[in-house]
C-alpha cells in the first residue's frame, strides 16, 4: 500500500493525554530500548502475538518512523485500507497493525523533523480505526527522542518496558531511558533481557556472549519488575525475517515459552494493579477524614 510521501501538518506541542482518543484500548504500552540493536521490535512482535494466542484482543503500533520493520517481521496477511477520513489497520497472526512502511515506497527513508514526526504518530491514533483492544503495543525508536515525548503528550500510557541485552554498553543507554519516562511520568512496567544467553545445539552448552544479569540489576536498580530473559537463538531472527515469529513457527521452543512467561507476567502485574485501583477507598471518603481547620473565636 506504498503511496506518495506527503509529510503531515506540525502539531501544537504541550498537549495534555486525551482520554477520549483511544476509547477502546483497555492498555497502552509502550515497547522502548535505550539503543538500537537490542531486538526491541522482535520482542514486541512475539509479545503481541502471543497475547493474542491467549486470548487477547491485540494491536500493534510501528511507531519507529525511520525503520518500520513491524509489517515483515509480524507477516502482514491484510492491507490497511482507507475509508473516508479514517484507515482500517492491517493484519498480522491476528493482530491489527499500522505502521509508517505501508504508506511510504519501499527504501524510500523517511526524511522528517520532529514536528511532522508527532503529527504523524497523532494520526496513528487519531485516523485509525482500532476499535476494541485490550492491548495496544506501541514499538518506539530506539533513544529518547520525540516520539516518547510525543506519546506521553497524546495519550495516557499505562506504561513503558524496557528492552535491553546485557552488557554494560546497552544497559547505560537503558538507564537513561528509564529516567526519560519517569520525567514525563510514565510507569516503569518491567525491564526484558533479550539476547540473554546462547546455547549450542550441538553439544548444549551455555555461553553468555553479551555478559549475564544486566537486565535484572538495572530492574532492581530502579525497583521495577524484572519481566524475563530470552535466549539469542537463530530461529528468533529467522522467524522475523520470514514473517513468522517464533511464537507462531516454533510454539515448543524454550525461546516461545519464554516469550510466553514474560506476557504472563505482565498481564498478572497489570490485573493486579487494576484490582488495586478497584478496592481503594475513593478521593471522598479521604477527604472526609481531614478535620475541618480550627474555628476562630467569635
Amino acid at each position: 500500500m506504498a503511496e506518495e510521501q506527503h509529510p503531515p501538518q506540525p502539531a501544537a506541542a504541550g498537549n495534555q493525554p486525551e482520554e477520549s482518543l483511544l476509547p477502546g484500548v483497555k492498555h497502552i504500552i509502550a515497547v522502548s530500548s535505550g539503543k538500537g540493536g537490542v531486538g526491541k521490535s522482535t520482542v514486541a512482535v512475539n509479545m503481541a502475538v502471543a497475547l493474542k494466542q491467549k486470548g487477547y484482543a491485540v494491536g500493534v503500533m510501528d511507531a519507529d518512523i525511520y525503520g518500520p520493520n513491524i509489517p515483515m517481521m509480524i507477516g502482514v496477511t491484510k492491507e490497511p485500507i482507507k475509508e473516508g477520513e479514517k484507515i482500517t489497520p492491517a493484519e498480522g497472526q491476528g493482530v491489527k497493525v499500522i505502521s509508517m512502511g505501508f504508506f511510504v515506497p519501499e527504501d524510500t527513508p523517511v526524511v522528517w523533523r520532529g514536528p511532522m514526526v508527532h503529527s504523524a504518530i497523532q494520526q496513528f491514533f487519531r485516523d485509525v480505526v482500532w476499535g476494541e483492544l485490550d492491548y495496544l503495543l506501541i514499538d518506539l525508536p530506539p533513544g529518547t527522542g520525540d516520539v516518547p515525548l510525543t506519546l506521553s503528550q497524546l495519550v495516557p500510557l499505562t506504561g513503558a518496558i524496557t528492552v535491553t541485552t546485557p552488557q554494560e554498553v546497552a544497559l547505560s543507554d537503558v538507564r537513561k531511558g528509564m529516567m526519560m519516562f519517569k520525567k514525563v511520568n510514565v510507569p516503569l512496567l518491567g525491564v526484558v533481557e533479550n539476547m540473554s544467553y546462547f546455547v549450542c545445539g550441538h553439544c548444549g552448552e551455555r555461553t553468555d556472549i553479551f555478559s549475564s544479569g544486566g537486565g535484572e540489576q538495572a530492574a532492581k536498580k530502579f525497583e521495577i519488575p524484572f519481566l524475563g530473559r530470552i535466549p539469542l537463538d537463530p530461529a528468533i531472527r529467522e522467524g522475523g525475517d520470514k514473517g513468522s515469529p517464533i511464537v507462531v513457527s516454533d510454539p515448543e521452543s524454550p525461546q516461545t515459552k519464554a516469550f510466553f512467561q514474560i506476557v504472563r507476567t505482565l498481564v498478572s502485574q497489570l490485573q493486579k494493579t487494576e484490582e488495586q485501583e478497584a478496592t481503594a477507598p475513593p478521593l471522598s471518603s479521604l477527604l472526609k477524614k481531614i478535620k475541618d481547620p480550627i474555628q476562630k473565636p467569635t
